[in-house]
């Protein structure tokens, strides 16, 4: 096994509850030198925390959520190649949610004029640029977000469960291979949830600082297949944690 995938099996272990580096060592069957290296580099990297015997999983750090202003104009560029990735997937007729984000409004930004598509979205910041397409637009309701300019809560989730799309492309404040997406409110998180369970694919955008960006509380598990786009390169440690992962596919953008 490649250094790369057994310290990504160890952490995905000491997550489990696997802790003791005995126990590690007869679960990978490596000494205990090979283990206690592994832990130390992954404690380096901060992503487990070494204690007496073991290891734990290090403690998510919770950061303020940014401003809408500030993401409109953060890493514009990576999000535009992101974008331009995403609608290379989008085929004629598909239906599309398109969730809140700045990364899913430059994907809004590239839509072709194609009426045999359908969106259906809670982007308020991309709503002028859908308007503008000749293509049906389906405007959830909802109680307004302001510090993403799009629509969460119990009436966005009741339309829900009247929809069903053939793609969702969702943007996120972070994500993690093993936890899923991290968002900045308890009901952004559920909703991604529930669109994770009403579509056929699911498409998540994210510029290379969110992979492995555990800066929120609230998750968005993804028990699924899905695919992720993203300008981080495919050689990067971030990257290769997602590319381990049974259910993930990576879609890079170069």
């Amino acid at each position: 096994m490649k250094v790369a995938n057994r310290r990504e099996s160890i952490l995905h272990a000491v997550h489990s509850g696997m802790t003791d580096v005995a126990a590690l060592c007869a679960r990978f069957a490596i000494s205990e030198a090979t283990v206690r290296r592994d832990l130390q580099a992954l404690q380096q990297d901060g992503r487990l925390l070494r204690v007496y015997g073991g290891a734990v999983a290090a403690p998510i750090r919770h950061e303020p959520e940014e401003s809408l202003e500030l993401r409109k104009v953060h890493d514009g560029e990576a999000k535009a190649a992101i974008a331009r990735k995403a609608i290379s997937l989008i085929e004629p007729g598909d239906t599309i949610f398109i969730d809140g984000g700045t990364t899913t409004d430059a994907l809004a930004r590239l839509l072709p004029k194609d009426d045999s598509l359908r969106i259906i979205t809670n982007n308020l910041l991309a709503l002028n640029t859908l308007s503008s397409r000749d293509i049906p637009v389906t405007l959830i309701g909802g109680d307004l977000r302001r510090g993403s300019m799009s629509v969460y809560g119990s009436l966005a989730d009741m339309a829900l469960e009247r929809l069903t799309f053939d793609k969702v492309f969702c943007s996120a404040d972070g994500i993690d291979a093993e936890f899923g997406v991290c968002e900045g409110s308890i009901e952004q998180a559920w909703f991604k949830e529930k669109l994770f369970r009403r579509t056929r694919e699911v498409y998540l955008l994210a510029t290379a600082e969110k992979l492995g960006r555990k800066s929120q509380m609230n998750w968005s598990p993804i028990h699924r297949q899905w695919t992720l786009i993203t300008d981080a390169a495919p050689e990067s440690h971030a990257v290769q944690a997602f590319g381990n992962h049974p259910f993930v596919t990576v879609v890079p953008v170069a």
